[in-house]
């Protein structure tokens, strides 16, 4: 098995290799076997192939507080988990880390938020494997990455990102480094969405934020999801939509050419 790169650093070279259309858009896991892709209202496993396995397509049901909303996940020891939440037009409410069995795609147990911690939208999740932490990020006010004790539940602190990018969707962490999708492109401009990497080995209350690879090999320029790194293969995989258009987060209407939303995961090895 190839080794995973030890550190995410900015300036790192990847490669488009492939792309897979999926059924989910908004968030992407990856374990040593599959894919997970999370849609607003169900969640998806694929083979590395592309092959769908496992569907729940009800994936509010038990949870503790009410839900509309499935943000981007990551998988962990045969779970995966998600950033759950009400949202409408811009607002978020109720928001939730809601664990997952992976085999089964069936929720397990839920982690409560901190109201205090000054967190009013939740568009991802990131495990720290090396510390056992869990981490949300917000995509209405971006200005803090939120810290979560794996183990109990307990919000911990918040670090602020010095500067602040626009509009993140997804957050994946891998070697103290936190790697950040932002959907700070205009697709009406054909801009494309960029990724970001902060190094918070080290961070008290602040960490700057870094360019990281601007996604210009899209198929077409729309809004950036989830994203993670490949357990088995190093490879990057970064979730995108393309064809409608969004505002204030709700899909409204689609460009010309397009009748619905198309969903890829893009697969970049990385050059070494």
């Amino acid at each position: 098995m190839p080794p995973v790169p030890p550190l995410l650093r900015e300036g790192d070279a990847y490669r488009l290799s492939r792309v897979i259309p999926v059924e989910g858009r908004q968030g992407v896991a990856a374990d040593s076997n599959y894919y997970y892709v999370s849609g607003s209202t169900a969640l998806y496993k694929y083979t590395k192939q592309g092959e769908l396995v496992a569907v729940n397509e009800r994936p509010f049901e038990g949870l503790p507080l009410p839900a509309n909303h499935i943000g981007d996940i990551d998988v962990w020891r045969g779970e995966i988990y998600a950033g759950i939440e009400t949202f409408c037009d811009g607002v978020g409410e109720h928001i939730q880390i809601a664990v997952y069995d992976a085999a089964t795609l069936r929720w397990k147990r839920s982690m409560a938020w901190e109201p205090s911690s000054g967190q009013v939208e939740v568009c991802g999740l990131a495990v720290d494997r090396d510390n056992a932490r869990v981490w949300m990020a917000d995509w209405v006010d971006g200005r803090y990455l939120y810290e979560y004790d794996l183990r109990t539940g307990a919000y911990l602190r918040r670090v602020h990102l010095r500067p602040v990018p626009q509009w993140q969707q997804g957050i994946f962490m891998l070697g103290g480094r936190m790697l950040l999708s932002a959907d700070d492109g205009d697709a009406d401009l054909d801009e494309a969405d960029n990724l970001y990497v902060a190094d918070l080995r080290g961070a008290t209350t602040c960490a700057t934020v870094l360019p990281f690879r601007e996604m210009g090999d899209f198929r077409r320029a729309g809004e950036i999801e989830g994203l993670t790194i490949d357990p088995a293969t190093g490879e990057l995989v970064v979730l995108s939509n393309r064809g409608s258009r969004i505002v204030l987060g709700m899909v409204r209407g689609f460009y010309p050419g397009y009748d619905r939303e198309v969903h890829e995961l893009y697969i970049y090895e990385r050059v070494r």
